[in-house]
C-alpha cells in the first residue's frame, strides 16, 4: 500500500514538472537591443575649444565600449598577439540631447562613437567645462585604444583609455 502512494506521488511531481515546463519554457536569455531608430549623437563641426592633458598617463576610460569592439578593432590596427596602444586624438562632446543620460559626454576617436564618460566621471568633466567658461563645448584630449591581445587563443576585449586627470 505504502508503496502504491509512493508511486502515485512520484507520478503526479512528475505530471506536475512537465505541466511547468509545457506551460512556461525556458528561453536562452536575450541581449537587450539598442531600440531601433536609436539616438545617435554626432560629432560638432566646431573645433574642440580646449586640448586636455595628464602627461601621458591615460588614466581614465570610457565605458559602454562593448557595442564598438568592431569600431575598436578597426581603430586598433593591426597588432599581431600583442595587446594594442594605438594613438589616436578622442573628442569630448557634452552630449546635451541624450534621451538616456542627461549629463552625458560622448567620446569620439577618428569620428566615430567609441562611447561614453561614466555617469559620475561625466558630471565632473562638465564641471571642469564650467570651471573653464567653455560649459557645452567640444574639448579633445590624446586617447589609446589598448587591448585585443590574444589570451588561450582569443582575442581580449578592447578599451579606450584617455589621457585625462582622473576624474574623482
Amino acid at each position: 500500500m505504502q508503496y502504491a502512494i509512493s508511486l502515485a506521488i512520484l507520478a503526479l511531481t512528475a505530471l506536475a514538472v512537465y505541466a511547468i515546463i509545457k506551460s512556461n519554457p525556458a528561453r536562452k536569455a536575450e541581449q537587450p537591443e539598442w531600440p531601433v531608430g536609436s539616438y545617435t549623437p554626432h560629432l560638432p563641426d566646431t573645433p574642440p575649444a580646449l586640448h586636455w592633458s595628464d602627461g601621458g598617463r591615460y588614466l581614465v576610460e570610457v565605458v559602454n565600449e562593448s557595442r564598438y569592439q568592431a569600431t575598436l578593432k578597426d581603430l586598433a590596427g593591426a597588432h599581431g598577439e600583442q595587446p594594442a596602444a594605438t594613438p589616436y586624438l578622442a573628442t569630448l562632446v557634452p552630449d546635451e540631447e541624450n534621451p538616456y543620460e542627461n549629463s552625458a559626454v560622448t567620446v569620439f576617436l577618428d569620428g566615430q562613437m567609441v562611447g561614453y564618460l561614466a555617469p559620475k566621471e561625466a558630471l565632473l568633466f562638465r564641471q571642469r567645462l564650467k570651471q573653464k567658461e567653455i560649459p557645452e563645448q567640444a574639448t579633445s584630449c590624446d586617447a589609446q585604444v589598448r587591448g585585443g591581445g590574444l589570451w588561450q587563443g582569443k582575442r581580449l576585449a578592447y578599451v579606450v583609455a584617455l589621457d585625462l586627470e582622473p576624474l574623482q
